[in-house]
């Protein structure tokens, strides 16, 4: 009796000791999802690459010692006098794009201060313009209700202690001093959030020599002076959320996630850089957000303190999409589709917006969903034909309905849509190459070229000159486009796309470098099996996506 007893209480016991471990577990993620909501929520900000570089039109950080001799470069700021920057214009360019957040590049790699900062004179209160620019950002950014985030670089090129110089953080400094490097970044981190906060975002970057212990140490430092903020992947430490730079990432709902990519090419001001174009744009944010992430977008202002007017049309553009279409993207969560580059899906409560990026075909073909369709409807509120059969939902759009940009078809549900597990649109694919890098089928294999995932690439072995990769699409198909994602540019110098005849491989076209948006039609071609033909590259040949489409 006593033993039975004595049993009793120990299971008492161990079930309260357990509760007692698990509750402050629970507690802790939902103060981070709360800590996280309005970020996730906004999914839109600009990010602003900017300072005494912007006379010379190269690029930030990076140009110092390689563009620009270091001496040269490191002087810069003695010449550097904005006069038309105007606060309350560039976060009035942001709010009209629909952003709801700014990041502001405080300090990068160079180590030149936007801020009057008392740890060093390299900073703006000591070139020709001698105004508090991080001040001036962040007033204006509350009056025009934007969080207002900072870009602190974790490394620094300038900084005696830091071990690492220019170019390109690539040459050792003869003597160093982390430990006092860090002291020097904890003091400039706390002058940024006591002074210009509270922030929304510290956006660490490049910690090059910050390892996980080191970035921790200094993402519970920022913490202990506001506990709210969020803090993003690159201190060293894995912080809230990760970073994918000039691409989408890929669909991730267990982590939060954001892209941070450039509106021209180069993060820093430079005259004709090439721009994208509104589709890009949007296509991009609606893609980071059918991913569940999020896009900051980036600008880079002119010496004279603007942002260059093709720049503010192109977001005014944005903006204006956004005034009617943005409830389909602020506040959703991604899926329940796992986008691809041609459908992203959103999702809020028991409703789907469905965007159609692109038409392959007459009718959109996708999985099935458990969960019954109780209307389906444009923006124009003209209803939409969809039908389920054999596990299939089959999304029907007369094309003088379709948008080029974005057809979205807004699905409501009988039911909740967020407890669905995300489905991925791809199929297998039947693909074969010359070569794969190291015989790694499985992370580099052919298939990972025709996937229309931009995280995945085929990949040869180093050395590799000559290559071909082909897809078999198992049953004769017609298409008249091709558009080709070279990972590692400018690599390939010299190819042909083909197709088989009987044994024999006959040329569609044929071209020199590839790049990152290769893209052409060509005379409708019939065939079951294609192939990409490189006949001659730098190195072993990359390619992250061959797109094929359709007559």
């Amino acid at each position: 009796m006593k033993n039975k007893t004595r049993q009793r209480v120990i299971g008492v016991v161990m079930i309260v000791t357990c509760w007692a471990v698990s509750v402050p577990a629970v507690h802790a993620a939902q103060r981070e999802e709360d800590r996280l909501a309005w970020w996730r929520d906004a999914r839109f900000g600009m990010f602003i690459h900017w300072g005494p570089v912007s006379l010379t039109g190269k690029e930030i950080g990076w140009a110092r010692g390689s563009d620009v001799p270091i001496e040269e470069y490191d002087q810069l700021y003695k010449r550097f006098n904005p006069q038309h920057f105007d606060a309350d214009a560039w976060a009035a360019t942001a709010k009209d794009a629909g952003m709801k957040y700014i990041v502001l590049t405080t300090k990068h790699h160079d180590g030149f201060c936007l801020w009057d900062t008392k740890q060093t004179d390299f900073n703006i209160m000591h070139s020709p313009f001698g105004r508090d620019v991080v001040k001036e950002l962040s007033d204006a950014c509350r009056r025009a209700g934007l969080r207002f985030s900072t870009y602190y670089s974790t490394c620094d090129w300038h900084h005696p202690d830091f071990p690492l110089t220019s170019p390109g953080g690539r040459v050792q400094r003869k003597t160093s001093n982390l430990d006092r490097y860090e002291q020097y970044l904890r003091a400039q981190v706390k002058e940024l959030i006591t002074q210009y906060g509270p922030l929304g975002v510290l956006w660490f970057d490049v910690p090059q020599r910050f390892d996980a212990k080191r970035g921790q140490g200094v993402i519970d430092f920022v913490r202990s002076l506001q506990p709210d903020i969020i803090v993003n992947n690159r201190s060293g430490a894995p912080g809230d959320y990760d970073t994918p730079e000039q691409r989408v990432g890929k669909y991730q709902d267990d982590r939060p996630w954001e892209t941070c990519m450039t509106i021209c090419r180069q993060w820093a001001w430079k005259p004709n850089d090439t721009m994208k174009s509104l589709q890009e744009c949007l296509q991009n944010l609606i893609l980071c957000a059918g991913g569940d992430g999020n896009l900051l977008f980036n600008v880079g202002p002119t010496a004279d303190g603007v942002i260059e007017a093709r720049q503010v049309t192109r977001l005014q553009e944005m903006g204006q999409w956004m005034a009617a279409h943005g409830h389909t993207i602020y506040g959703t969560r991604g899926g329940p589709w796992k986008p691809t580059k041609a459908v992203a899906s959103t999702r809020k409560g028991n409703v789907i917006y469905l965007h159609i990026l692109r038409w392959n075909q007459d009718v959109l073909e996708l999985p099935d969903i458990d969960r019954r369709i109780l209307s389906a409807t444009l923006p124009s509120g003209k209803s939409v034909q969809v039908e389920k059969r054999d596990g299939r939902l089959f999304v029907q759009v007369d094309p003088s309905d379709r948008d080029a940009m974005d057809t979205i078809v807004t699905l409501t549900l009988n039911r909740s849509a967020m407890d669905l597990t995300a489905i991925s649109l791809g199929k297998p694919v039947k693909a074969a190459a010359s070569n794969v890098f190291q015989k790694m089928d499985s992370e580099y294999g052919p298939a990972y070229a025709f996937d229309n995932d931009p995280e995945t690439r085929w990949a040869t072995d180093s050395g590799t000159h000559e290559a071909w990769v082909s897809r078999d699409f198992e049953k004769p198909v017609t298409l008249v486009k091709v558009r080709i994602d070279e990972a590692y540019a400018p690599r390939v110098q010299k190819f042909e796309l083909q197709y088989r005849v009987g044994t024999a491989w006959k040329t569609i076209l044929t071209g020199t470098t590839l790049g990152r948006w290769f893209q052409q039609e060509f005379t409708p071609v019939t065939a079951q099996e294609f192939r990409l033909n490189i006949l001659e590259a730098t190195d072993g040949p990359t390619i992250h996506d061959i797109e094929f489409f359709e007559k």
